[in-house]
């Protein structure tokens, strides 16, 4: 059985009279890469402050490697690394020079262990390159060396890939893939980019309204609304949505809808007594953000 690396217990949340969190839990294992979603104001910050002890718990518990975030707060923020946004760094110096002054902040971090992590996050090459030299991606890359120089267990991250192109995407996304493998960290990443998170992630936990309304495996989440999304191809669309008001209109001519397979010879039959000509019919290869829009009643998300 994998180690237990995090684990919110029943968190509660509340500021004057409104609740933020309603009872959030979440476990995370040794090698876990877990997206975090919801739509705007579901609670994702919050539970990363309490879970950080940057905000005080109304209830419930937070664990890190066994250490309770409110009880033995030193404890369990060892092990944590956490990167908000794009990180802090002086740009007037190197790369090396940056993780020299955040290597005097730990007692344990050694020459070899800067080396080993400069290695880690691919940087040989342009380490002793001013950081405003380095593109996006090489800060992201940078300021995830930064976070991991005390060799955390947990890396917590907000928004990794904001603002990258998509070959900055992809650095940062094998980088994490590979210390969640080789260093058997727990990641945990909150974003809104649904398509890289689905190319990055093994596990989903989204969040709506302070409470989680599914965890699992994302081909977990998508297989649940496998054979239920089909693509229609039809003359207009233009008179769909007197018939189907939450049908998904893509253009003119297409438009997707959530139903179940057995309906749909009767909906022909409706839309060819509606002179609706039918062109074609087929099931959608559900994503994420299909699972998410599901779950969630189709918010929006930050």
């Amino acid at each position: 059985m994998q180690e237990i690396i995090l684990k919110c217990e029943d968190l509660h949340k509340t500021m004057g009279k409104k609740e933020i969190l309603k009872g959030v839990s979440i476990s995370m294992q040794a090698g876990d890469i877990l997206g975090f979603i919801g739509p705007n104001g579901a609670g994702k910050t919050t539970t990363i402050k309490l879970i950080l002890g940057l905000q005080s718990i109304t209830s419930g518990s937070v664990k890190i490697n066994g250490y309770d975030i409110q009880k033995d707060f030193t404890k369990a923020i060892e092990k944590v690394g956490t990167i908000v946004e794009n990180p802090d760094m002086y740009m007037y110096l190197t790369g090396y020079e940056n993780l020299k002054l955040i290597a005097n902040l730990y007692p344990n971090v050694d020459k070899k262990r800067i080396e080993e992590v400069i290695a880690l996050v691919g940087l040989k090459n342009r380490i002793h390159d001013k950081v405003s030299k380095y593109s996006l991606g090489m800060r992201q890359r940078l300021g995830i060396a930064q976070a991991i120089l005390h060799k955390p267990n947990l890396l917590i991250l907000d928004e990794p890939t904001n603002g990258l192109d998509p070959e900055g995407m992809k650095e940062v996304r094998d980088l994490l893939k590979l210390l969640a493998e080789k260093e058997k960290m727990a990641i945990l990443i909150s974003s809104h980019n649904l398509a890289e998170l689905e190319n990055l992630c093994n596990k989903i936990s989204i969040i709506k309204n302070g409470q989680i309304v599914e965890t699992n495996e994302i081909e977990e989440v998508k297989a649940q609304l496998n054979g239920h999304i089909y693509l229609w191809e039809v003359n207009s669309v233009q008179e769909v949505k007197r018939f189907f008001p939450e049908a998904n209109l893509l253009d003119e001519t297409h438009f997707q809808i959530d139903i179940e397979k057995e309906k749909i010879p009767k909906i022909v039959e409706l839309f060819v007594k509606n002179q609706i000509k039918v062109y074609q019919i087929k099931p959608k290869e559900i994503s994420l953000e299909d699972a998410f829009l599901k779950k969630t009643g189709g918010n929006i998300i930050d």
